[in-house]
């Protein structure tokens, strides 16, 4: 089945991409509204077949479009894994007009390092970076 990659903020289906996203192990039972405030600040591929039109897959970038760029919520419809739709998405962002002049992208993954590795990404000494994690309740669905 043919798949479709694009970046037009007019294609993307909400629904489909808050299910594919709550169901990951970095953001599960995030709230709707919370994934629609992300993609309004970020640049988006999606994954559509062309057959049924259904949304299979995403990667997003939060970036200035000048010098840093954090990959992120990058999932594909677990039918659809090893397709090669995500390295797809990675190399409709990696050649967007508005990120041609960034130094560095990163990204945190658990599981996807060889996907990343053959997009050139490579680790980081852990000593470089740091974070602060907010609480799961001012994004988490209320159980």
């Amino acid at each position: 089945m043919p798949i479709r990659i694009t970046c037009d903020p007019t294609h993307q289906d909400l629904d489909a991409i808050h299910r594919l996203l709550a169901g990951t192990y970095w953001s599960p039972g995030i709230r709707r509204d919370v994934v629609a405030e992300a993609l309004r600040h970020s640049i988006t591929a999606v994954a559509i077949d062309d057959a049924t039109g259904a949304t299979v897959g995403i990667a997003r970038v939060v970036t200035d479009r000048a010098t840093f760029a954090w990959l992120c919520d990058v999932v594909v419809e677990e039918s659809r894994r090893g397709q090669g739709i995500a390295r797809r998405l990675l190399e409709v962002l990696e050649q967007h007009p508005s990120l041609q002049t960034l130094r560095r992208w990163c990204l945190a993954t658990r599981d996807a390092h060889g996907l990343y590795a053959k997009h050139g990404y490579r680790p980081v000494p852990a000593d470089r970076w740091m974070e602060k994690q907010g609480p799961s309740e001012r994004w988490q669905e209320r159980r």
